[in-house]
């Protein structure tokens, strides 16, 4: 039968509808087996919808050091509007210089490439070997790589010093977004405890200044072995040369050759305070461009700095080359500027909840999902009084025969009906992106990609069903952790919706008496990743998100609990199943 607890603002009773008859085969919770010890294996399989309360929270001041990857370039939501992103990093040595004469004599500098490799697929490969590439997490007009568009890229030298450790000494130095766009909508700023940072006005050294197009094209290799050419490719990547500006040899040639058997290239903590970083600034062109996720953690991104020197013996003879490659460790922080239409609510409905649920990245919004919201008729009495969390535990667990629930067992309570499916559904709000919008090149929506992700809001950290969900995809996170966080699927009707399944966390709260009723909703692009940052400005309910939320730049909208359309609502249902 199907139980539905209406919250208080619809004031309806409690109604039971038989639906079917399950048999035995039917998949159940592990929770309190020993249901099934009664000698009848006939159960009566029901549904109920639990009441939910959701609701906006705006986001402002997220972490943006010690983040998994970053953005780069420009992108324009056609909900939200646009954001450009850029990124402030140190860089250090993979190696410091424990004698002199490391660089050789007389030397100079011939070349400095920075390389930042992008995340791509192989997808083809021609006849003389050549592969393909698709660029991974590129984010353009309608998903459509034709529709990618050349960004400006400046490079500079920052002179802003990225501290480890707040001014006291005593904790980490966060550093968290500042991306309101209609207070400057040119500069880069970055929020610490104390203080805000215009990296703009930390200006170094110019090392780059050009329009950059992003290219899948590999990176080919030529080696001559015994005069045989061999060509080998590499995956596609953003390579800059770091000389074409006029003084920039000389630059590093005073940052790095010169510094031979000085403090400077002896260990990190020197080398930091002697250069402390690269600031890559993006900027549209005629307010077009386009936007990438990369990661400069990995091995594949450097600045590697070629040099030559003379001979030590003959000064005649041919020069020696040598190269001297810096990393991108220590701090990495990723900046944003946003220029979002008007379209985020200024307060939320945290009572009735909101229509519409808006979540964004780069600085944008979440959604705040709460159980067992409002008070419901548990009873059958006609009123509606009873507390909806204190209904959904007594009508799941034993009782004695004065209605008492029984007293738990080693801290576990015995369960009389058993969750065997617990799911929230969710659907898109088809007035901002309709499933039947132009498809993009491989034939999909604009949000096919999109992952929903919910998490603790307590701890912020994953749910139990997250936890022990198999279907973990290391390396394809669109299609990782399907059972828990269900992808996007639209029904035959073109609705568009989610579900995400919270079985194992109903089951806690019911076994176990787990104290947890408020869960937190955004968008994210790997939902592999489940690491927290930290906000600046927190509240009672939001006190972290995940670390991959900001870096997800296409938004969507969602239907709320309290949506106009009753038959997109978001609600909670329950699957149990109980003997006769």
């Amino acid at each position: 039968m199907k139980k539905i607890f209406k919250a208080l603002s619809c004031v309806i009773a409690i109604s039971f509808v038989v639906l079917t008859i399950s048999s035995c085969d039917q998949e159940y919770s592990s929770i309190e087996s020993g249901v099934l010890g009664e000698g009848n294996f006939n159960f009566n399989s029901n549904q109920l919808e639990i009441p939910i309360t959701t609701y906006n929270q705006n986001l402002s001041g997220q972490q943006i050091n010690g983040l998994t990857s970053q953005l780069l370039g420009y992108f324009n939501d056609p909900i939200y509007g646009e954001t450009t992103a850029s990124i402030v990093s140190q860089v250090s040595p993979t190696s410091f210089l424990e004698i002199d004469n490391t660089f050789g004599v007389n030397p100079i500098i011939e070349s400095v490439e920075l390389t930042i490799p992008y995340f791509s697929t192989q997808i083809s490969v021609d006849a003389d070997g050549k592969p393909g590439y698709k660029i991974d997490s590129l984010f353009v007009t309608d998903n459509n790589p034709d529709n990618a568009k050349a960004i400006r890229l400046s490079v500079y030298q920052n002179n802003y010093f990225l501290r480890n450790f707040s001014l006291n000494g005593d904790d980490s130095e966060n550093y968290y977004s500042k991306a309101d766009g209609a207070i400057n909508s040119t500069d880069n700023f970055s929020e610490i405890q104390n203080d805000i940072i215009n990296f703009d006005e930390h200006l170094g050294f110019q090392l780059y200044n050009g329009i950059y197009e992003f290219d899948n094209e590999p990176r080919a290799q030529t080696t001559t072995s015994n005069d045989v050419e061999t060509t080998t490719y590499l995956p596609p990547a953003i390579v800059l040369d770091l000389t074409e500006i006029d003084g920039s040899k000389d630059f590093w040639k005073t940052l790095i050759l010169d510094q031979e058997g000085q403090p400077a290239l002896s260990n990190a903590n020197n080398f930091l305070n002697h250069f402390r970083g690269l600031y890559i600034k993006a900027q549209a062109i005629n307010n077009e461009g386009s936007m990438v996720l990369l990661n400069l953690v990995e091995s594949g991104a450097n600045i590697v700095i070629n040099y030559s020197s003379d001979d030590n013996d003959d000064a005649d003879t041919e020069r020696e080359t040598g190269t001297y490659t810096l990393n991108f460790t220590g701090n990495l922080l990723n900046t944003f500027i946003n220029n979002y239409n008007s379209i985020l609510p200024a307060t939320p409905d945290v009572t009735n909840g909101d229509e519409k649920l808006f979540l964004k990245g780069t600085e944008g919004s979440m959604a705040v999902i709460e159980l067992f919201s409002g008070l419901v008729d548990c009873d059958g009495d006609g009123q509606v009084n009873d507390n909806a969390l204190d209904c959904f535990k007594n009508t799941f667990r034993k009782t004695d025969e004065n209605g008492n629930v029984l007293e738990p067992i080693n801290e576990l309570y015995q369960l009389k009906r058993l969750v065997n499916e617990a799911n929230l559904v969710i659907y898109e709000d088809e007035s901002f992106i309709k499933p039947s919008d132009p498809k993009d090149p491989n034939g999909e929506d604009y949000h096919t990609y999109d992952r929903l992700y919910i998490y603790n809001l307590e701890t912020n950290t994953p749910i139990q069903d997250y936890n022990s969900d198999v279907t973990v995809e290391a390396t394809s996170p669109l299609i990782s952790r399907r059972f828990s966080l269900g992808r996007r699927i639209v029904d035959d009707e073109g609705n568009a919706k989610y579900k995400i399944k919270i079985t194992d966390l109903l089951n806690n709260i019911l076994v176990r008496d787990l104290d947890l009723t408020k869960l937190g909703l955004v968008l994210t692009n790997n939902v592999n990743i489940s690491t927290n940052t930290e906000l600046l400005n927190d509240t009672d309910d939001v006190t972290g998100v995940p670390s991959t939320a900001i870096l997800a730049p296409r938004g969507t909208v969602l239907h709320g609990s309290n949506s106009s359309d009753d038959n997109k609502k978001m609600h909670l249902e329950v699957f149990f199943t109980e003997s006769k």
